[in-house]
């Protein structure tokens, strides 16, 4: 019996390219999870904003783990340097979409989503999953 053939899907070359990709779509499921919690309570928009830093800081984090897994070496440097990535696009996303202005908010973006990815890279990185000699066979 013969088994099913894979799928053949495209595979990203880059790990923070990646980890960027996994951020995204764990920042597009926190923001669907936001935003069913803001209409089914009585909670206000303006009580949002440490579940929105908490939100970044899981997307860096998983975003993190994942570039970190893939590099295989150097976790926490390339986890925080998906971190800082991912708050630099969204940060550009913001100013373009709503003319964001500079707060102190800015500044903790970057470090809470640096911090978190370097964490991120650490834990990803001692998984296993990246590609050295002795992974391959």
């Amino acid at each position: 019996m013969k088994p099913i053939p894979q799928v053949s899907g495209i595979r990203i070359a880059s790990p923070m390219l990646s980890g960027i990709l996994w951020s995204i779509i764990w920042l597009a499921a926190g923001t669907l999870l936001l935003s069913m919690l803001l209409y089914s309570t009585s909670m206000a928009e303006k009580d949002v904003v440490p579940w929105v830093f908490g939100i970044h800081g899981f997307a860096s984090l998983c975003g993190g783990f994942v570039s970190g897994r893939r590099s295989g070496r150097k976790g926490w440097s390339i986890g925080m340097a998906t971190g800082l990535l991912y708050a630099l696009l969204v940060l550009l996303t913001s100013f373009l979409a709503n003319d964001v202005g500079w707060s102190v908010r800015i500044p903790l973006l970057l470090a809470a989503t640096g911090l978190a990815g370097a964490f991120g890279g650490m834990l990803g990185v001692n998984t296993g999953g990246g590609s050295g000699k002795s992974r391959r066979k």
